[in-house]
């Protein structure tokens, strides 16, 4: 339960922060020129909280479902615009006005996400270091030439200083029809690169691991099977397990490292392992019942207990710490931004054009999932987090579909070419196809979230 409500209360906030700062700009804009603004609310549905502006008469909302927002105009369309107002409705406005005030919502989502990133570059990323383990035979990797001990530094022309920005360019590199380029530096301190054809990563929903499927296996410690700390109320607790216990055996499997546990257990939901532990210097047998997790889109085995860590000299061959300066993380910031930007246009049109899964899709049970998980690991991957969501949404936004703010931006174009706006008939005929598509579109995320969660 406590993981649920953590997941809930960070999608809660996730969206929060995103819907304001998206019908921020909206608003902002709209006041700086010169269109009245009636309402400005924070979620849909029944008022929670109401209050007025004190030095104007816009009316500012939280409402009870946190899932959008809205920002009302003055608009002669919808309203008795009084004669000494007309000036300050939105449709009275020229077409770049009302233009700069729709294109700001997607605008803001775009600065927030590079204000965010700049933050997670100053603050320092924590990750590992991208060091291959293993190189499987007859694979993309091996045929490319690449060898365990050697360290990925860079995929397509980008520095990789983590696996998790390793991941990111493999992701990018699905949707180019260019080769997979991949530097390496050897133990030598030699640098060398590697191409391999494109295609090769294929769709990266239909893989369960994407480093797998080019032949990698990432060096990591090897991590003694000794239990650290007991959850309470968990099933290690009430299986008599204690922290400082060695495991020796599972269901008669010699066990030597704590990787192999995790996925001994996790592929075990509900089932009994018997357990040969070392206590103390004295072995003794315990059975231990993984209950039912889930992770993913896959339904695991969890027992609630942790590892001992490791002595941080240890850890340090694997751990590092990517930071930049203030100066240095904005440019580091914007090309962040423009980079997922990129990636999320390109991957919508495989989508649309059937070269990539909807799996690649999210819905709101996915986007919580990961708001959970990344809120768990701290603000520094929640605020990436947020980014990547913000793109994302300031994207979607744009696209050319009535009802949302690429819909509008159509309108005021085609008012542009043919001298004029279209008629009502015409408006209402895209409002129902905007919702039609945006109906459709949430079903297939939810559909595909249904799927990804419970098969």
């Amino acid at each position: 339960m406590d993981g649920f409500l953590l997941k809930l209360l960070a999608f809660v906030v996730a969206i929060g922060i995103l819907v304001t700062v998206h019908e921020f700009g909206h608003f902002w804009v709209a006041r700086r020129l010169g269109v009245k603004v009636l309402r400005f609310s924070i979620g849909f549905g029944r008022p929670l909280k109401t209050w007025c502006g004190r030095y104007d008469a816009t009316e500012y909302v939280i409402a009870a479902i946190p899932l959008g927002g809205y920002v009302r105009m003055l608009d002669g369309r919808e309203d008795d615009v009084p004669p000494d107002e007309a000036h300050r409705a939105f449709d009275r406005k020229p077409i770049w006005m009302r233009s700069a005030v729709v294109l700001a919502g997607p605008m803001f989502n775009f600065l927030f996400a590079i204000v965010a990133f700049w933050a997670v570059l100053v603050l320092g990323e924590i990750g590992v270091r991208p060091l291959i383990g293993e190189v499987l035979p007859a694979t993309p990797a091996a045929q490319a030439g690449l060898v365990p001990d050697e360290e990925i530094v860079a995929v397509g022309g980008e520095r990789t200083p983590t696996w998790g920005q390793v991941m990111q360019g493999l992701i990018e590199s699905s949707v180019s029809n260019e080769p997979l380029r991949l530097c390496g530096r050897l133990p030598s301190g030699e640098e060398r690169e590697h191409r391999l054809p494109a295609g090769t990563v294929g769709d990266p929903a239909s893989q369960q691991n994407l480093l797998e499927t080019l032949g990698i296996r990432p060096d990591r410690p090897v991590v003694p099977p000794v239990f650290g700390e007991v959850l309470p109320g968990e099933a290690a607790v009430q299986a008599g397990i204690l922290p400082g216990d060695r495991i020796l055996m599972a269901d008669g499997q010699r066990i030597d490292d704590w990787g192999d546990w995790v996925r001994y257990v996790r592929a075990r939901p509900g089932q009994p392992i018997h357990l040969r532990i070392e206590r103390a210097g004295r072995e003794s047998m315990l059975t231990v019942i993984p209950v039912h997790d889930q992770l993913g889109d896959r339904e695991v085995g969890r027992i609630g207990a942790i590892n001992r860590p490791l002595d941080e000299a240890v850890l340090s061959r694997w751990r590092v710490e990517y930071r930049l300066g203030p100066l240095e993380a904005l440019p580091e910031a914007v090309g962040r931004t423009l980079q997922y930007g990129v990636l999320t246009i390109k991957m919508i049109w495989r989508i649309l054009t059937g070269d990539a899964s909807i799996q690649n899709l999210s819905g709101p049970l996915s986007i919580a999932d990961a708001a959970g998980r990344t809120a768990s690991h701290g603000l520094v991957s929640f605020l990436r987090f947020l980014a990547v969501v913000s793109i994302s949404l300031g994207v979607i936004n744009l696209l050319p579909v009535p009802v949302l703010d690429g819909g509008h931006l159509l309108y005021f174009l085609i008012e542009a070419v043919r001298g004029g706006p279209l008629s009502e008939c015409w408006l209402e005929y895209g409002q129902r196809i905007g919702m039609a598509v945006l109906a459709m579109l949430i079903f297939v995320a939810f559909y595909v979230d249904i799927v990804r969660f419970f098969g």
